[in-house]
């Protein structure tokens, strides 16, 4: 059984989230760098012929890269345990599953945003993101902020 939200409640989780959102994408950017350090490193290796590697220099960057992998997909989980469904983590993407007059619908939010504003279908996507306020109405926003 998939977990809903309360506007409210989901509105409460935002400061968390928010935190395991930019570990991640840290933890993602860490490991970007470090694929490019090892994409250069290779390329060397090819172009010199067999370049000399400090191997245990090299082992050290790639359990360094395994480590920033595990974090962002330990903050991704952390998100997911709670109920919260990650979209694009590394546009800051979050829907919060919500049941409205019977059908399940998504509060979503994007990191940078102050508050859940708007939502959309579960077959809708990002593109077609509704004001809250068509689902619940004004007074329930201003109840909230």
């Amino acid at each position: 059984m998939t977990k809903t939200f309360t506007l409210s409640e989901a509105q409460t989780l935002l400061p968390v989230l928010e935190s395991l959102l930019r570990r991640a994408q840290k933890a993602a950017s860490r490991t970007d760098d470090l694929d490019r350090e090892m994409q250069e490193l290779n390329q060397r290796i090819f172009w010199s012929g067999g370049l000399h590697v400090n191997v245990s220099a090299a082992a050290r960057r790639l359990a360094e890269r395994e480590k920033a992998v595990q974090e962002a997909t330990d903050a991704v989980g952390e998100i997911e345990a709670i109920g919260v469904r990650v979209q694009d983590f590394q546009a800051g993407l979050l829907d919060f599953p919500c049941a409205v007059d019977g059908r399940t619908v998504l509060l979503c939010w994007r990191l940078g945003e102050q508050s859940i504003s708007h939502w959309h279908g579960e077959d809708d996507g990002v593109e077609e993101r509704r004001p809250v306020e068509t689902l619940f109405g004004k007074s329930e926003r201003e109840r909230l902020n």
